[in-house]
């Protein structure tokens, strides 16, 4: 079983040490209510904690270190007192971009998977007039997936590479990612609306 070696506000505050810009902030919180989601929903339950802070601890590095991100993450993540097992998880979200760790463990393939698309169906959504996810259809999502220019520093191919790690076809990882980010959608904007 995967066991934080951190808690949730022990992991909030690192984050919040390295983070200040509330977009990134509120992505942080948005892979990590994903993580969570998935962690129930694919029969991880007992390690939900540990797939929620490795979602909102990976971009530790990003806000400040963007040509390093996730060579600097390591040192940052140790410091905070995280484990060398949570440390290779949130690397391995950067497998083929900017380092060579690669997803091994079914959650480091759903956050390798999720990360791009969090970001993608968050823009698809501030399209809508409902500014949600909430009533988003995977028509609409995969509509704007295959614009290009819609959300253009989304990767599609990572978002494709992640579902073929999963096994899963991409329908099935879009319209998953569209339910698991609508529960906490609410909550992630009145938080960081009061940052």
């Amino acid at each position: 079983m995967l066991a934080s070696s951190i808690t949730r506000d022990q992991a909030y505050e690192l984050l919040t040490k390295y983070n200040h810009e509330h977009f990134h902030i509120q992505h942080a919180l948005t892979v990590e209510g994903v993580m969570r989601w998935y962690a129930q929903e694919l029969g991880h339950g007992d390690e939900v904690d540990f797939w929620g802070i490795v979602g909102l601890l990976h971009d530790i590095d990003f806000e400040l270190y963007p040509e390093q991100h996730c060579q600097v993450a390591p040192q940052l993540l140790r410091e905070g007192g995280v484990s060398e097992e949570m440390i290779h998880a949130i690397v391995s979200h950067g497998w083929g971009i900017c380092t060579d760790v690669k997803p091994e463990l079914e959650m480091e393939k759903v956050l390798f998977a999720t990360d791009e698309l969090t970001g993608l169906i968050g823009a698809a959504a501030r399209m809508r007039p409902s500014k949600s996810v909430g009533d988003m259809e995977l028509s609409s999502l995969k509509k704007k997936f295959k614009d290009k220019k819609f959300a253009a520093g989304c990767s599609r191919d990572i978002i494709r590479q992640g579902a073929e790690l999963l096994g899963w076809d991409l329908d099935k990882l879009l319209e998953q990612t569209i339910l698991a980010m609508r529960p906490d959608e609410t909550a992630i904007a009145e938080f960081v609306a009061k940052l």
